[in-house]
């Protein structure tokens, strides 16, 4: 796991380095804190009845709904406490990629709302394609077990 290290890169003021030093892995966990307890929102209603979305997957192509539905519910809500703890980092930040790769199909394109519509999508999902790339962070669960996927 990258400890975000910024002691390679000469500074215009070199006593910033320290603070940048200091800042860097906190800055990281609060993205991956606030990442996770957004999913965690989104998939909160769909754990409570994970069929009542049988019909908007069907509806985006995915058959048969009864499995992709708790699915998708699993993933928001599993994979958001995931990140929000650094487990597993990667692969809940993977399958969360992955939701948000549709999310913005379906407003980009189903929708045809264009970027516009499906910027908040591409935004997340480069915040978690971060969290595939480089794990959890110093203040991660993976860091604490010395682990990581």
């Amino acid at each position: 796991m990258s400890d975000y290290n910024t002691t390679h890169t000469p500074y215009v003021i070199p006593k910033l380095q320290g603070l940048y030093a200091t800042l860097a892995p906190l800055t990281v966990l609060y993205m991956r804190v606030i990442a996770g307890a957004a999913f965690m929102v989104h998939g909160w209603p769909k754990i409570l009845d994970p069929m009542a979305r049988i019909g908007m997957v069907e509806g985006l192509g995915f058959h048969p709904g009864w499995f992709w539905a708790p699915l998708l519910a699993a993933t928001e809500f599993f994979g958001g406490l995931m990140l929000v703890l650094g487990l597993l980092t990667r692969p809940a930040a993977f399958a969360c990629s992955i939701v948000l790769c549709v999310t913005t199909w379906f407003h980009w394109v189903v929708q045809a709302e264009g970027f516009g519509g499906a910027e908040t999508s591409l935004l997340w999902l480069s915040i978690t394609l971060y969290f595939v790339a480089h794990g959890g962070g110093r203040f991660s669960v993976d860091r604490a077990i010395g682990r990581q996927f």
